[in-house]
């Protein structure tokens, strides 16, 4: 059977948007995802500001309630039935996300056990035929096939080494037909 990793953040869950909702927020700014055309957060925040930046994705409640990228549920569940699916998360690079993550999967992926949770720092370690992930970094060390999910910081730069969805319905699409 076919085995495919999903990297969690920005690819189902809309972290990004929570990131922006709780820094503009606490700044009073205007920072919108379309001033991130290529960009990631951390490179259009003022460097004075980079702690703060760092302690809203800190914050105990920051990963509890993300919501969902549109059609992630519905695709997941039924790639879960047709493919060994795993979600990857660097979690590591957040340690105190490890509880309000599991919980978010839990409630949000009833249908994958927990014992298909990878909590990890390099996810060069994957063993998998498949990686859907936002970071470019992640996918260049990837044994398998590297598939980037487009977001605002991945979207300057060619990256055709890597097969590009859109959205969920674009991997409902490159997955079907596959694994039967």
């Amino acid at each position: 059977m076919l085995r495919i990793c999903v990297d969690m953040d920005e690819v189902l869950a809309d972290t990004l948007s929570e990131h922006l909702r709780r820094y503009n927020a606490a700044f009073d700014e205007n920072i919108a995802t379309d001033d991130l055309y290529g960009k990631g957060l951390w490179e259009v925040v003022a460097t004075d500001r980079q702690k703060d930046l760092r302690a809203i994705l800190d914050a105990e409640d920051f990963f509890a309630d993300l919501p969902l990228m549109p059609g992630c549920q519905e695709v997941m569940r039924d790639l879960a039935t047709r493919f060994d699916v795993f979600i990857a998360t660097q979690a590591m690079s957040v340690p105190n996300s490890f509880g309000p993550k599991y919980r978010w999967l839990q409630r949000h992926f009833p249908f994958l056990s927990p014992s298909r949770y990878v909590f990890c720092g390099d996810k060069s370690i994957l063993r998998a035929d498949y990686l859907i992930d936002d970071l470019p970094r992640n996918l260049l060390h990837f044994e398998g096939q590297g598939i980037l999910y487009s977001a605002p910081h991945n979207r300057a730069g060619q990256w055709s080494e890597f097969v590009r969805v859109e959205n969920w319905q674009d991997v409902e699409a490159y997955f079907a037909g596959l694994g039967e």
